[in-house]
């Protein structure tokens, strides 16, 4: 049986998907301080960032894709219509991340 979501809330599968995420990432990055305090070599410690921006990229990527689900899916339903977001904002988050 199927459970019905709440348009303002993300699904309990995309929270965790972002959760997991947002851990990979501080786990990457944890790495490339203990790289840089240990004199590790550069292109390590750069492969390592990069895999750090990436796994933020995703995770923002992964956010914003539920808001616009979420606020264009139902629009003004729901009890935090006055905390959803405009098209223009989501725009704008959006290409914050680019």
């Amino acid at each position: 049986m199927s459970t019905i979501e709440s348009p303002t809330t993300p699904t309990d599968d995309a929270q965790r998907r972002i959760l997991n995420r947002l851990k990979r990432a501080r786990g990457q990055l944890n790495a490339v301080i203990e790289a840089v305090e240990s004199g590790g070599d550069c292109r390590s410690v750069v492969t390592q960032l990069s895999a750090v921006s990436s796994a933020l990229d995703k995770a923002g990527f992964a956010i914003i894709s539920n808001a616009m689900r979420e606020c264009l899916t139902e629009p003004g339903a729901g009890d935090d219509a006055d905390n959803r977001m405009t098209v223009e904002e989501l725009e704008k988050l959006f290409l914050t991340l680019s």
